[in-house]
């Protein structure tokens, strides 16, 4: 078994009123370093129905580096658990974070996290 995982596209959302705004990289606004990477695991269930793929998550990378909301815009497996795993994963990565105007600031990038079999 072997996952591989890529930081791929930035996709773009400002925060409401009520909450910090969430930037988007480009304009001033740099986009967060990885420093620490948890990878999921695969389920037994997931191996055993051979499931490949990947999982497409948007995260907002927070002002600490800390990982806020995690959502899923491309599923791959809602059933035996790569979804999950996925999400619980991205959840304890960390990020040297973006900053805009030499702040730190909240990011939202989108990640593609790769399961494949060997």
């Amino acid at each position: 078994m072997n996952v591989l995982l890529a930081l791929v596209l930035v996709a773009a959302t400002a925060g409401s009123q009520d909450s910090p705004t969430i930037y988007r990289p480009g304009d001033g606004v740099s986009l967060p370093q990885v420093t620490k990477e948890v990878r999921p695991n695969y389920t037994s269930e997931a191996m055993a129905n051979r499931i490949e793929g990947k999982v497409v998550l948007a995260a907002v990378v927070l002002s600490d580096g800390k990982v806020g909301e995690v959502t899923i815009n491309e599923s791959l497996d809602s059933i035996y658990g790569l979804d999950k795993n996925a999400v619980a994963a991205m959840k304890q990565w960390e990020f040297k974070p973006g900053t805009k105007d030499g702040k730190p600031v909240a990011v939202r990038v989108n990640i593609e996290l790769h399961f494949t079999l060997k």
